[in-house]
């Protein structure tokens, strides 16, 4: 008979549903019976002792909630009657021994990269054209319209054929045609491709660049910096306008300082010294076409894992990410540093509670001190505009089970896996020392997802439960789910089910290690995930405002 419910650690009151619980269903646990006194739908949690207001509700050894009133034995808890609660952090306390995981199946694989004069190595070959301001946005586009067709890029938009066929019965008067008539083919790819070694050309743009604080701009050009350094990408076309705050020497800073020995082809191009749009956009087009003959001449070979920098991310996460698929991926994360790579862990809010487990897990004080600094002026800056971590999960998180941002975040840490914390980074900082890094994004998915790329990450690891089509422009984003209803539900956007995880038939471990031999068959370029199918291709830089 399949597990009803789940004790994550020996110290948690709270147990999680694992399937629907029915109003007088009997839970025979630790040697008592517990009769349900209402419904507890999967994901959500119940108490097996009752509690009084101000009681501590634990969940995965930590501190996650308060009780605000009553909670009889066997009732669910819920934002009516938990509020968010976390413990207080302060340096390391305690140390920590990791012990890695066996490696030995994977220790002398391969993956097929494109590797960079500076010794990183691509998982893809992407060229990208970026504005440096808002106002090149149109240009962006136009020279998008010119190329991506005509190199075998576009995709043949089947909604286009749709609206073009509904016209057609509107025009007719066959309102009932309207209504019956279903969806064609999906998008399919144009042209043949001209550039055989590339694997596309990204156009990223933006409302910054001007009109914002300086810091502001300096940010946006140190994230656009580690996105033209980041090994996916084999070179770069930048428009400016001239007069805006974010200049190109600032660009030309930027990848220096991250860089000493960068040697992409980098064009820089400013509209006020041109002259007309016309001829800025022929020299655009112009020079980035003669680049690109010469970038297809890179081809494929064999790195060794050690190469791979894998971002760590959820979003609609739900009451079984952090049981499934967070904790699946943790382990892959563990793995990968264990062969000698470099795993990113971001979203900031939503390490909240876990400060202190973090901490303790850091190299050295200076990491430990880095990581309290950043967190305590993140929250300091949410509080100070009347917000705060614990107004993190989202109105689906809740829906779902998370009914605080401690719980969220106790769950969402398990991404991270067991490994030391080799380094902390502020926002747009590069990931360069092998381990573990936490970078300081926000918890909102595409501000988290544009940072790891911007930090370097060939490859992105998306956990969800609810569902999400989030991708990434130069870093291919595998999308994992934490429960298989979900994977079933949305497979255009799942790549891999961790419900298994639930039910029962697979560990962990297993997932983990299943996972890992899917980033490498997605780094050698043999599979594209759905994300990168779907041209998903999400960019939002973040304004150092609030933004949980």
């Amino acid at each position: 008979m399949a597990q009803k419910f789940l004790k994550i650690n020996p110290t948690d009151n709270v147990l999680v549903a694992l399937t629907d619980l029915k109003t007088g269903d009997k839970i025979e646990y630790e040697g008592k019976t517990i009769t349900l006194v209402q419904d507890i739908p999967a994901k959500h949690k119940f108490v097996p002792q009752g509690m009084s207001p101000k009681d501590e509700i634990r969940m995965y050894g930590l501190l996650v909630g308060k009780a605000v009133e009553p909670i009889p034995e066997g009732a669910a808890i819920g934002t009516h009657n938990v509020k968010h609660e976390a413990s207080q952090y302060s340096g390391r306390n305690a140390t920590y021994n990791w012990k890695a995981p066996e490696i030995e199946n994977w220790r002398d694989k391969t993956f097929m990269g494109y590797h960079r004069p500076d010794g990183q190595v691509g998982t893809a070959n992407y060229w990208i054209v970026v504005p440096l301001v808002f106002c090149e946005n149109r240009n962006v586009n136009v020279i998008r319209q010119a190329f991506e067709e005509e190199l075998g890029f576009g995709k043949h938009n089947a909604y286009k054929d749709y609206v073009h066929e509904l016209v057609q019965l509107y025009k007719s008067g066959n309102t009932a045609g309207i209504k019956s008539l279903n969806l064609g083919e999906n998008q399919t790819t144009g042209k043949s491709k001209i550039f055989n070694n590339l694997d596309g050309i990204k156009f990223l743009t933006h409302e910054g660049g001007c009109g914002g604080t300086r810091q502001d701009s300096e940010a946006l050009c140190g994230l656009l910096a580690g996105y033209i350094n980041n090994p996916n990408v084999a070179g770069a076309t930048v428009l400016s306008l001239g007069c805006q705050n974010a200049q190109p020497e600032i660009l030309r800073n930027k990848l220096a300082a991250l860089n000493n020995d960068f040697k992409k082809p980098l064009i820089i191009l400013e509209q006020q010294k041109e002259g007309t749009e016309n001829e800025l956009l022929a020299q655009a087009i112009k020079q980035t076409f003669l680049a690109l003959i010469e970038v297809d001449k890179e081809s494929r070979k064999p790195a060794p894992l050690s190469k791979l920098v894998i971002g760590l991310e959820c979003g609609g996460s739900d009451g079984f990410s952090g049981i499934s698929a967070n904790p699946a991926i943790g382990h892959t994360s563990d793995l990968i540093v264990a062969l000698g790579g470099k795993t990113i862990l971001s979203e900031f809010p939503e390490l909240c509670g876990v400060e202190q487990e973090l901490i303790n897990r850091t190299v050295d004080d200076t990491t430990a001190t880095k990581f309290s600094t950043l967190m305590r002026a993140y929250s300091k800056a949410a509080e100070s505009v009347g917000s705060g971590f614990d107004m993190n999960p989202s109105p689906g998180n809740i829906k779902d089970g998370l009914i605080t941002d401690a719980m969220k975040s106790a769950g969402a840490a398990k991404k991270g896996g067991t490994s030391p914390v080799a380094a902390v980074l502020d926002y747009t900082e590069y990931a360069t020392k092998p381990g573990l890094n936490l970078l300081c994004t926000p918890g909102n998915d595409v501000e988290s997802t544009t940072a790891m790329a911007g930090s370097g990450a060939n490859i992105i690891l998306f956990t969800t439960g609810l569902g999400t089509p989030t991708g990434n422009p130069i870093s291919p984003v595998i999308k994992i789910s934490s429960n298989t209803k979900l994977a079933k539900k949305m497979p255009d956007i799942i790549d891999v089910d961790c419900g298994p995880v639930i039910s029962g038939e697979k560990t962990i471990e297993q997932m983990g290690e299943q996972i890992l031999d899917y980033i490498i068959e997605i780094a050698s370029g043999n599979i594209k995930p759905k994300a990168v199918l779907l041209n998903q291709d999400d960019f939002i830089p973040w304004k150092r405002g609030v933004s949980l």
